[in-house]
């Protein structure tokens, strides 16, 4: 092993925590690059301060080294209200927590876990949006 314990062919294991974004709930997943698989943990069924208290909580539980938050488009790419609040709450996770917040698109998430007939869909979403990412982060360091 080489760099400090990395477990991955030379590359640091790094952990995340993801978000499916609503004004209602937040869904949360857990991942990590060791072997890129994900785990729906919860909805949080919250909203203002109560919800970022349950996240800052998952982020002490789970000391993930970044988060990722799933952005939703309409189907053509265009963008709609709940893209620019999905948006700022990526911004407002950065601001209170200082950790890296990576985007991803998450058209077709919510009714991909649904059809597949998960039992919390929000948290299902959530572990579809960074198993997304890590697909997208493994396309690009191959490049």
């Amino acid at each position: 092993m080489t760099g400090g314990g990395s477990a991955d062919g030379g590359r640091t294991v790094r952990s995340f925590l993801a978000f499916d974004y609503g004004t209602r709930r937040v869904g949360v997943a857990t991942g990590n690059t060791l072997m890129r698989l994900t785990q729906p943990l919860r909805t949080l069924a919250l909203e203002g301060d109560a919800r970022f208290r349950a996240i800052e909580a998952l982020i002490k539980e789970w000391t993930p080294d970044a988060l990722v938050i799933g952005v939703p488009f309409h189907p053509d790419g265009a963008e709609h209200d709940n893209t620019a609040r999905a948006r700022k709450f990526g911004r407002q996770l950065h601001g209170r927590f200082r950790l890296p917040v990576h985007e991803v698109d998450e058209r077709y998430t919510t009714v991909d876990v649904e059809s597949a007939g998960a039992r919390d869909a929000d948290s299902a979403a959530a572990a579809l949006i960074l198993e997304q990412f890590f697909r997208e982060t493994n396309d690009q360091s191959a490049a």
